[in-house]
């Protein structure tokens, strides 16, 4: 019978041009690796579609199979699965290597092929379940283990020029999505079809604008009526109808890179009372987006937007923060929990951060000016202040439409 192996190196193909030149990843990993030196760590192994996106530009697809990014002072390897094939090797930075699965558990084998036994090892604790903790001590026997989720998280939340270039491209991307639902909205059109303008929309841009990308992930959230009620609601084949609230959100993905323009419609017409509350959210928007600049913290940014809404008696309705970082992150992986606008977060803004603005209120059915108003826009920390990279105009003067 042929010999299995447990792991191999299947380099098919020439190197695909990734999201970024390698220097920007080499500058990456030298963080990773100073970062390593400072808490005594041999080997990093890292298991998030985030990490190993943000260290390696390889964004895996793991349909239930592990996925990893080892680091060494020396090396940088992925480890992927061999249904994969070749695509690791060609977009990723560095080393790949494959694993079978003629037996389980060749993903930790091949993992320890590079960092040996007996090492110190970091890891991703905010990550890696308690199964695959278990196999990692069983097949690494490391001395320790280090969590490195906060340090890698806080590497994420200062973004490169190179980065701030590719979130100033999204969001442009987002405000086409954007364009193209306002196109789209009449009475009578269902929730989906407005979703689907939006998002062929982006595709489109997406791939004239980044011919060497990998296409997937961009999504739309449009929702109307009642189901504007939550920031996250899914779309449904509700048919729109007049005066209905709409709520807005496109999301373009490229090369891991997460960006949303989100914004507060209504169709054709807009009552006072629900006018009234778009107003007012509108101005805590602007306002919040005055107070993003270097020097100020999360919880004080916070702290003073909910001040606003409370002169204004809507401080109940808000639902959730006022804003989050952006970066290599999306709705199924990644969060930079360390750059939120909330009482809890206390990191201070500082130049190369990106954040966005998206206060919120939600107003039950059974009250005059019911539904979820919410706006968002992305802003780029400067030395002085902030950028504003969202272009898509809010508020009822552009957004009553149909």
């Amino acid at each position: 019978m042929t010999s299995r192996p447990e792991f191999y190196r299947f380099h098919n193909g020439e190197k695909a041009k990734l999201p970024f030149v390698a220097t920007e990843y080499d500058e990456r990993l030298a963080g990773l690796r100073q970062i390593m030196a400072e808490t005594g760590v041999d080997a990093v192994v890292l298991s998030s579609m985030h990490n190993i996106a943000y260290y390696s530009g390889f964004l895996y697809c793991a349909f239930g199979r592990p996925y990893g990014l080892v680091v060494t002072a020396s090396d940088d390897v992925t480890i992927s699965a061999g249904i994969d094939a070749g695509q690791p090797w060609r977009r990723c930075h560095g080393d790949n290597i494959t694993y079978t699965d003629w037996q389980r558990d060749n993903y930790w084998r091949a993992i320890l092929s590079v960092t040996g036994p007996g090492r110190v090892i970091g890891f991703e604790a905010d990550h890696l379940t308690m199964v695959q903790k278990n196999k990692l001590e069983t097949f690494l026997t490391p001395s320790r283990l280090v969590d490195l989720s906060a340090q890698t998280m806080h590497q994420r939340m200062h973004k490169s020029p190179a980065e701030i270039a590719l979130i100033r491209e999204c969001a442009r991307v987002a405000d086409v999505g954007g364009y193209a639902i306002r196109d789209a909205v009449r009475e009578g059109v269902r929730e989906i079809d407005v979703a689907m303008a939006g998002r062929d929309a982006m595709e489109g841009e997406i791939a004239k604008s980044f011919p060497d990308a990998e296409y997937r992930d961009t999504w739309v959230w449009f929702q109307s009526g009642l189901n504007t009620d939550g920031a996250h609601n899914p779309v449904t084949s509700r048919a729109l109808q007049r005066g209905d609230i709409l709520s807005l959100n496109t999301f373009p993905m490229i090369s891991g890179y997460y960006t949303a323009l989100e914004r507060t419609m209504f169709v054709a017409e807009v009552d006072p009372d629900s006018r009234k509350i778009w107003q007012d959210n509108v101005a805590a928007h602007e306002y919040g987006m005055s107070l993003l600049k270097p020097g100020v913290s999360c919880a004080e940014v916070t702290e003073k937007i909910n001040a606003f809404f409370e002169d204004r008696d809507l401080l109940q309705y808000r639902t959730f923060g006022y804003g989050h970082s952006f970066g290599v992150l999306s709705h199924y992986y990644g969060r930079e929990a360390g750059l939120e606008l909330r009482e809890d977060i206390d990191t201070v803004l500082e130049p190369g951060m990106v954040i966005s603005m998206e206060p919120m209120l939600t107003i039950a059915a059974d009250q005059p000016g019911a539904g979820g108003y919410r706006e968002h826009d992305i802003l780029v920390i400067t030395e002085d202040g902030n950028e504003n990279i969202t272009g898509y105009p809010y508020g009822p003067d552009f957004n009553v439409v149909g």
